[in-house]
């Protein structure tokens, strides 16, 4: 069915026992040898790094972005794996799926179990991501992970460490892994990809706060204090605060700083209902909500928004964009998204 490249990047598929806990230390061609490679598929490993997915850091992501666009430079290149830590699977996915524009699928899957685990879910989850990524097309960036396929945005890690460890809580996933086969019926509507980020220079630093009863401010203004230039707002329900944050976030966005804003609850989406401190006043003092996209994809939609432009405007417009709600439609069906804003690709 074509040729497969393998990213390994660690993660609890790539780990063995370290005396006191598990931690990834096994290369990629070792994880490969514990699963079935699928009829007619040949595949090729790529050793990025091994690390638990906690380490990972903006600087790891764009490595793997930029390995990404490398591999899928080869015509020959049927798709993409890329093995990788569970505990923030769902950023680099999202932010390798804002910046991708290729038909050919980059499929993300990992484990839930170590390596030599009895009932590793590993071998399972590989064999399921090496048939999608030679099979799918015109999908994205998307997570396969028992049986299923999940587009990345939107979907979250859900449960600490049962094997179905992933979902979108505000919508239905893809399609699913059975039997030598891979369905999905419905396609993801995607915003025009964002053009690929600079190669050099520094990352801008982007943090996340949380709202909570009796919360203030105070660690608000201490991420911008430490040189924050944009910070993820997690609020509670719709997307509610206080008059103290409105005020803090006005503040904020006078001097430049993107400021996005989340929800703490685990579905649903952001939504203008409530003043006193809530969305409404929120966003008119400059806040962005999020829609359906919890706290790690907020904060990769404003990363990626801060490395695509320097002035503030520009950053809301590229961040507006990387928040379009895509809508899931049968092949071919749908609207046509946004165009993608005039950058400049490294």
């Amino acid at each position: 069915m074509g040729r497969v490249v393998v990213i390994s990047t660690g993660g609890t598929i790539a780990s063995r026992w370290q005396g006191t806990g598990f931690a990834a230390d096994a290369r990629g061609q070792e994880v490969m040898a514990t699963a079935s490679v699928p009829e007619g598929v040949t595949v090729e490993v790529v050793d990025l790094f091994s690390v638990n997915s906690p380490r990972l850091t903006s600087a790891h992501q764009l490595t793997l972005l930029r390995t990404v666009h490398e591999v899928l430079a080869d015509p020959a290149v049927t798709g993409i794996v890329v093995t990788h830590g569970t505990d923030t699977l769902e950023e680099s996915a999202f932010f390798v799926d804002l910046h991708h524009d290729d038909p050919r699928p980059v499929v993300f899957t990992g484990a839930q179990r170590p390596l030599d685990a009895p009932d590793g879910d590993g071998p399972a989850n590989l064999y399921d991501a090496l048939l999608t990524a030679a099979t799918a097309r015109d999908v994205g960036v998307v997570v396969t992970f028992d049986g299923r396929v999940h587009a990345a945005r939107g979907t979250v890690k859900t449960q600490t460490v049962a094997h179905d460890a992933f979902a979108n809580p505000s919508g239905d996933a893809l399609g699913s892994i059975g039997f030598g086969r891979v369905s999905v019926p419905v396609r993801p509507r995607r915003p025009a990809a964002l053009g690929r980020p600079a190669a050099d220079g520094p990352l801008p630093r982007v943090d996340m706060v949380m709202h909570h009863c009796d919360a203030d401010p105070v660690l608000f203004e201490a991420a911008l204090a430490a040189g924050a230039e944009g910070v993820v707002l997690v609020a509670t329900g719709a997307g509610n605060a206080t008059p103290e944050f409105v005020e803090a976030v006005a503040a904020a966005t006078a001097r430049g700083v993107l400021v996005a804003l989340t929800t703490r609850v685990a579905a649903g989406p952001v939504t203008e209902i409530y003043t006193g401190g809530g969305a409404v006043d929120l966003v008119a003092a400059g806040a962005v909500p999020t829609g359906i996209l919890r706290a790690g994809q907020a904060r990769i939609a404003v990363l990626s928004a801060l490395l695509a432009a320097t002035g503030p405007d520009e950053r809301r417009r590229i961040l507006r964009h990387a928040l379009d709600e895509p809508v899931a439609t049968g092949t071919g069906a749908g609207a046509p998204a946004e165009p993608a804003p005039e950058l400049t690709p490294a």
